[in-house]
């Protein structure tokens, strides 16, 4: 007899990232499509017809791997991209009814809430507190938790920049100093009234700062030196703030096509890495930490961890 078998889908900004899983949490298969989905969408508010197409296909495919893995339950959500975009629903429509697939539009505090669920799993156990941030394709969220089983959250902000729209709405796909000084003000801005509203300085001793999402994965590459990426490898890293600014420093002084040629970075990925890695240490530098865990972990493990609970009651 077939176990339970568990699926999430995570479709973001850039990707569509699909686990499938046993019901102990045992991973069977993983896939990450790129969809660009939010793609032209800070000029036009709507999601294009090619990012519908995309998207479509990701879903497809992930529809045929649900079927081939005996898939039992599933949850599959969509974050910032659909949430701002006025053909959003229309898209969430759509891949009900080609695919069978129910996607949910979660709202930014169920994403913060799913990434710190995730994330914490990296916290040492000596901190009480944790800093969790996520620097995705259109919106950023940073939120204040308790590092226990709750991984309650205490405070969180969701920026609307991530590494997608800030490239189009700043015009930085190469570096330019104005233009990143504009970027990084910006985001500090935010920045500072989450600083501000959690009482950050009060926790600063009992606190830890995790990063997830690809680009601190990415960077990790870079520190490490590696010549293949491997972002699994990197999960739980403590990472210098320093080292982080030494590669950062690299990549501004990298045109596109140096950028391209990166083992840790795709084609697509290198022309928004400028405006990710502005934000990212935009975000590190204001929050004033020296160090930070890597993580791999998010939003997915929490959504399989919840669906083996959901089985089991």
């Amino acid at each position: 007899m077939l176990k339970n078998r568990l699926a999430c889908i995570d479709l973001g900004s850039n990707d569509c990232r699909l686990r499938i899983a046993e019901s102990d949490g045992t991973i069977l298969y993983f896939d990450s499509k790129s969809t660009k989905l939010a793609e032209g969408l800070s000029s036009s508010g709507r999601l294009s017809q090619a990012s519908f197409e995309r998207g479509l296909k990701a879903f497809e495919e992930f529809s045929d791997w649900f079927k081939s893995y005996h898939v039992t339950s599933y949850r599959a959500v969509t974050t910032a991209a659909c949430r701002t975009a006025v053909n959003g629903q229309d898209f969430v429509n759509m891949i009900k009814q080609k695919t069978g697939i129910s996607l949910e539009i979660i709202d930014a505090g169920e994403e913060a809430r799913l990434n710190a669920k995730g994330a914490i799993k990296n916290a040492p156990s000596d901190k009480e507190y944790a800093v969790i941030y996520d620097l995705g394709g259109a919106s950023t969220e940073i939120s204040l938790i308790c590092n226990d089983d709750t991984a309650k959250i205490l405070e969180t902000i969701s920026i609307p920049l991530g590494a997608r729209n800030a490239t189009e709405q700043y015009d930085i796909e190469e570096f330019d100093s104005q233009k990143a000084a504009r970027l990084s003000q910006d985001v500090a801005l935010q920045v500072q009234q989450f600083i501000q509203k959690s009482c950050l300085p009060q926790y600063k001793d009992k606190c830890c700062l995790v990063a997830t999402s690809s680009t601190p994965l990415r960077l990790c590459a870079m520190v490490r030196e590696d010549e293949t990426y491997g972002r699994e490898r990197y999960d739980g890293m403590h990472i210098l703030c320093q080292d982080f600014d030494r590669v950062i420093s690299k990549i501004f002084n990298m045109p596109l096509e140096k950028r391209i040629n990166l083992s840790c970075l795709t084609q697509d990925r290198a022309k928004i890495f400028v405006a990710a890695c502005v934000i990212f240490q935009t975000i590190y530098q204001n929050l004033g930490f020296d160090e930070m865990i890597v993580s791999f972990k998010g939003a997915q493990d929490a959504m399989i961890e919840e669906l083996a609970h959901a089985q089991n009651d």
